[in-house]
This record gives structure tokens, C-alpha cells and sequence, in this order.
């Protein structure tokens, strides 16, 4: 059976108080509308369409360029029923479709598969979820068997059905050739002069098709997000969910409340992770890491028994097994960080790789370096790697010692073994095992004085 999903996102958010479409909002740093997307093809279908609306139609489709996805315009806000209507032309003639909206970004595949299910049996199916304060909802009216008879708008409901707790997400699955006949049927005589897609309903049971509700298990999971309040709410949801996998999985937080996942984390056994962490993109720390608080790591691998410290700023970066980071460090992309090797506190790498046991433990910034193993690297060394209009590259072999405050003037190679003392500005190469010293001797003035005001401080009387 031939499966299609229609996602309408042509709704304008005005509530959102945005100058973009409401789908495209931010949710664990991807639009909301990525979330949706992501659902629907764990399912598998074979068409993915989705209704946008004028202008912000476009800023939508420019953010989605994935050639998966087919789209529709809906010429007008005219109620949900016309936004399907227009994704009509891009469905197959045959075969089942799952309605979903850009802007319900927690349900899961698990949940809706059901609905897909009964939609190949011939069925239309509904989800529904129930709810304590259902206001503002569609309400789910049934006749005294059970049966499923219409669905009523918050706005048309009369006080009886509004008392019903169980709601219509607005989720539905029907048959493609069943949608079409139904959809131009649908009148907008309602409170909102809108075309509901959620009156095929009663036209289903008018016509003697089966109509099967599917209650969400979760009923947080179908809620929209049409404010910043709303979007919040999601966020914690999301939050919770990813924290609560994760332990599931035998990773220790310290406070499940506070870690966000902005992307995918995958993590080896017996991982630590402290309060306040935030990862995003992809993201792997292997078995034994121990992630202190406050720590950002952005599309990072991270090998077994890694310590990062409190409030390090990890992005684009391979850090090998063993080694230590922080705190207060910060790894920019293509850095790469060998086995057992330490960047202490206020260390800045980019484009650099620093060998296997070696060490820069105290401010210093090592940019477009290749650093050898076993390399010390001292408080205040800086590879001037940037002339002004170019980047040039540091190469420091194995066992090498660099002394505090010495400024590395690039290109420039320090061999095996070599030693720069402390406060040396090197800018020439330096051969292997050698001791190099490039600055001025100390000199003592004998009989110097510091120079004294000429005029009384007001301030010292």
C-alpha cells in the first residue's frame, strides 16, 4: 500500500510575535517544522508533501531544499480542509495519507503508525487524545454505543460537548481516493467561516465508512506550539524525553532537568555528565567520559576516559582517550587533540593537533599547529599564525619544551627534542635538541629613579 503524508505548515503564527512562519521557530536548535519532517519519514512513505502559504511559503522552502519533499501553495487561509485540498495534486490517486501539522513537533512514529494501519483497511482515523482543561479544542462526540459521530469546534460546541474531555489533535489518516471525494463536500458554515478538515468526519460515518480513533498514550506529545509559552513547554518535553533515554541507556546525569540535546548525542557506557551541558549536531562521547558543568560541545567525538572540564566550548574537534580539556578551554573546528593530552584553562586551538601525551595546560593559543607528542607547551605561548591576509602553520616535533610567553612567529618549524626559553620571540626554524633564546639581556641601572610628580595631588592631602 502506497503511503503519502501531507504536513500543513501554512499557518502564519501571528501569536509568535515573529517576522518568520511559526513552523520555522527554534526547537533544541532545529525549526520546528524539522522535528515534523523527521517523523514522518521514520514511516517510510513514499511522498512527503508539504503546505506553505505567499511569502513565508518561500522562507520555508528555502530552508528545506531536501528533494524528498514535494510542496504545496494555498492560495488562501481558508481552514485546514482547503490546505489539504491544494496538496491533493502532488498525492498519488490511490493509497493511504497521514495529515499531519508543522507546528505538533513531539509526536512519534510509534503513535501514528496505527493510524496509517487502519487508513489501508479502508477506515478514517483520528487521533485523539484526553485531556483535564480540553478548552480551546475540538471535541470528540460519540453516540451511546461509543461510535464516533462528528467532531465540534471549541467556537460551535454547545455546553454539554464542551464538557467532553477527549479532543481532536487534528491528526488524521484516510484512504487518498476516499480524501478527495470528501474534502469538496465540506461547507464553511461555522463560527470562523473556515473549510475544518475535521467535518470529513461526519461525512465518513454519513456515508457507513468506519471511522477508528487512536488515543495518543502521551497526551503532551500532541500539543501545538502557537506562542513562545507554548514553545517553551516543548522544549522542556523534549528535554525530558532525550534526558530520560539517556539513562535509560546507562548514562549518569547528575540533574536530568538541566542538559539539553540539540541534535543527536550518543554516548559509550558508564558516561558522567554534569548540570548545564548543552551538545548539539551530532555528537559521541565514548565509554568512561565525564562531562563537567556548564560544557557546550558542538558536533564533537569524544574518545573513551576523556575529562571535560567545567565551562569548555568544544566545536568540530576529535579529543583522543584520556585526554583532559579545561577548564574554561576552547576547541574550535579542526582541532584534534591526541591521547592523554591536556589543554588547560584559557587554551584556545583551530586547526590544530596536539600529540599524544602532550600539554598546554595555561593561556595559550595555538592556532593551525602541528604540535608532536610529549610537547610542552607554556603559560602565554602564541603561534602568530595570521600575517594579515594569510595563515601560516607552526610545526613543533616530539618531546619539544616551549617556554612561558613565547610568541611563535609562523611558518615556522621547532625540531624534535628542542627547548625555547621563556619570553622568546622565535621566527626562524630551530633544529632538534637544541636551546634557543631570543631576547634581551637583563640589565640593572644603577642610581635610577622613578620619576615624581611636579604638582600636589588633591586626592593624597
Amino acid at each position: 500500500m502506497t503511503h503519502s503524508i501531507v504536513i500543513l505548515a501554512a499557518g502564519e503564527g501571528k501569536r509568535m510575535r515573529s517576522a518568520r512562519p511559526k513552523v520555522l521557530a527554534d526547537l533544541a536548535g532545529r525549526p520546528l517544522l524539522a522535528h515534523v519532517i523527521d517523523t514522518a519519514r521514520t514511516l517510510g512513505p513514499e511522498h512527503i508533501v508539504i503546505v506553505v502559504h505567499g511569502q513565508g511559503g518561500q522562507l520555508i522552502r528555502a530552508d528545506f531544499p531536501d528533494s524528498d519533499l514535494a510542496w504545496a501553495e494555498q492560495a488562501e487561509r481558508l481552514g485546514t480542509a482547503d490546505a489539504v485540498h491544494a496538496a491533493l495534486a502532488e498525492l498519488p490517486k490511490e493509497g493511504s495519507v497521514l495529515v499531519l501539522y508543522g507546528d505538533v513537533p513531539l509526536l512519534q512514529a510509534d503513535t501514528l503508525a496505527p493510524l496509517l494501519d487502519s487508513a489501508d483497511r479502508g477506515e478514517l482515523a483520528v487521533l485523539t487524545a484526553r485531556l483535564d482543561d480540553p478548552f480551546g479544542y475540538g471535541r470528540i462526540v460519540r453516540d451511546e454505543a461509543g461510535a464516533v459521530q462528528k467532531i465540534v469546534e471549541q467556537r460551535d460546541a454547545n455546553e454539554a460537548e464542551r464538557r467532553i474531555d477527549e479532543v481532536n489533535t487534528g491528526v488524521m489518516a484516510a484512504p487518498v481516493d476516499r480524501l478527495a471525494q470528501w474534502i469538496p463536500r465540506i461547507e464553511n458554515d461555522n463560527a470562523q467561516g473556515e473549510y475544518y478538515l475535521t467535518d470529513i468526519l461526519a461525512l465518513a460515518v454519513a456515508d457507513g465508512v468506519k471511522v477508528r480513533t487512536v488515543e495518543a498514550g502521551d497526551a503532551a506529545s500532541t500539543a501545538g506550539v502557537n506562542n513562545r509559552a507554548q514553545l517553551a513547554d516543548a522544549e522542556r518535553e523534549l528535554r525530558r524525553r532525550r534526558a530520560a533515554s539517556l539513562m535509560e541507556a546507562g548514562v549518569t546525569l547528575v540533574d536530568p532537568g538541566r542538559i539539553d540535546v540539540r541534535g543527536h548525542l550518543e554516548c559509550g557506557h558508564d558516561v558522567h555528565i554534569e548540570p548545564n551541558c548543552i551538545f548539539e549536531g551530532r555528537v559521541v562521547l565514548g565509554s568512561g567520559v565525564r562531562v563537567d558543568a556548564g560544557v557546550v560541545i558542538r558536533e564533537s567525538w569524544v574518545g573513551d576516559g576523556a575529562h571535560l572540564r567545567a565551562y569548555s566550548v568544544i566545536e568540530h574537534a576529535r579529543i583522543g582517550a584520556e585526554a583532559v580539556v579545561g577548564p574554561y578551554a576552547r576547541l574550535r573546528p579542526g582541532t584534534e587533540l591526541g591521547e592523554a593530552s591536556h589543554v588547560g584553562n584559557f587554551v584556545e586551538l583551530k586547526n590544530s593537533r596536539l600529540g599524544h601525551g602532550s600539554k598546554a595546560n595555561h593561556l595559550a593559543y595555538l592556532g593551525d599547529a602541528e604540535i608532536g607528542d610529549h610537547v610542552n607547551v607554556g603559560a602565554g605561548v602564541i603561534t602568530c599564525n595570521y600575517d594579515g591576509a594569510n595563515k601560516h602553520k607552526t610545526v613543533i616535533g616530539d618531546d619539544a619544551f616551549i617556554g612561558s610567553d613565547c610568541p611563535l612567529v609562523a611558518p615556522v618549524t621547532i625540531g624534535e627534542g628542542a627547548t625555547i626559553g621563556a619570553g622568546s620571540t622565535v621566527t626562524a626554524d630551530v633544529p632538534p635538541g637544541k636551546l634557543v633564546l631570543a631576547r634581551s639581556r637583563q640589565t640593572t641601572i644603577e642610581g635610577w629613579e622613578r620619576p615624581r610628580k611636579t604638582h600636589s595631588d588633591p586626592d593624597k592631602q
